[in-house]
């Protein structure tokens, strides 16, 4: 069975690029804009679960913060959108969606860059426990910004601006949001190919072994965790942009859960895994949301299941081992 899913799956994942694509113009034929929402929204989450898969299942290190990133990229977005509605601070006071996104990946690189090298000196659960403080030190940080809306949020009343483009148009963002997709997704790819990556890969399966032969893997973490960091307050900035909103519940450790279940879901390691996970989280968290209230329960066992199947538990091969 678990080869057949192997072969099929990047069918699978093929048919979802497309159909991805393609979303704007089959929302449009059939009447539905939900479903462009749905795309877009899934689209985001697979360039956060993308950016975690580099330190997660590339990397082996098991981040549990990952949502701060997403929270300090969407608030680069609001909080200049904030002043240049209601004036002050003027050198941040701005539209213009170049500068959104620059200072969205530059905030999510320095606190990586700040964070990463405490979180790295641990290891195991410990890593995971102190990520997961870093991230919610950034959480109870938002929510004591009351000028920013404190916790009931913000809300953005100008989207990001580009020259030939609005992203008052959903068509317009999902396309935008597909492209940095794409090119997260072939920035990894090429990375993952060429000495870094294979040094990050190395260490992961053989620390000592790395060191023995003078590779200084702290380093290599590190700058792995600053690109993952980077590239998921990206998303970040797309998901402000997306959802007209950002709130600290944005870095929550839940959302962290999430997007390490997307990778799980899909495969961690797998380049196209983010995008596969992170469909298979929408799609049910939107079928279960419909059926009933305590939709979490069932979801949650789903995880457990998906995770224990990711783990061979399930398998001739791993019950046998």
């Amino acid at each position: 069975m678990s080869r057949i899913l192997r072969t099929l799956a990047p069918w699978l994942e093929g048919l979802l690029l497309v159909l991805l694509a393609a979303a704007p113009l089959l929302t449009a034929w059939t009447s539905q804009p939900f479903w462009l929402d749905l795309a877009t929204r899934l689209t985001i989450l697979a360039i956060a679960a993308a950016a975690l898969n580099l330190v997660l299942g590339i990397g082996g290190l098991v981040s549990f913060g990952h949502a701060a990133f997403l929270g300090i990229g969407a608030y680069a977005v609001g909080i200049p959108a904030w002043h240049a509605l209601y004036g002050g601070a003027e050198w941040i006071a701005s539209a213009n969606g170049f500068f959104h996104f620059a200072l969205a990946a530059g905030a999510g690189a320095l606190f990586a860059l700040f964070t990463g090298p405490l979180a790295l000196r641990t290891r195991g659960v410990h890593f995971i426990m102190i990520t997961m403080a870093f991230g919610q030190m950034v959480f109870y940080l938002l929510q004591s910004l009351e000028t920013y809306g404190g916790d009931d949020g913000l809300t953005i009343d100008t989207r990001s601006e580009f020259p030939l483009a609005n992203l008052d148009d959903p068509a317009q963002l999902h396309w935008l949001a597909f492209a940095t997709l794409l090119a997260v997704l072939l920035l990894i790819w090429r990375m993952r190919e060429a000495p870094f990556g294979l040094a990050l890969a190395g260490a992961r399966t053989g620390e000592r072994r790395m060191r023995a032969l003078g590779y200084d893997v702290t380093r290599i973490r590190l700058a792995a965790y600053v690109l993952s960091g980077a590239l998921t307050a990206i998303a970040g900035a797309w998901l402000a942009n997306h959802a007209a909103f950002v709130s600290p519940s944005m870095t929550d450790w839940t959302r962290s859960g999430e997007l390490m279940f997307m990778v799980i879901l899909g495969g961690a390691g797998r380049l196209l895994g983010p995008l596969t996970g992170a469909a298979a989280f929408v799609l049910l968290e939107e079928v279960l949301s419909s059926m009933t209230t305590y939709w979490h329960l069932p979801f949650g066992l789903l995880l457990i299941l998906a995770a224990l199947w990711q783990a061979g538990v399930f398998s001739k091969e791993g019950s046998s081992t």
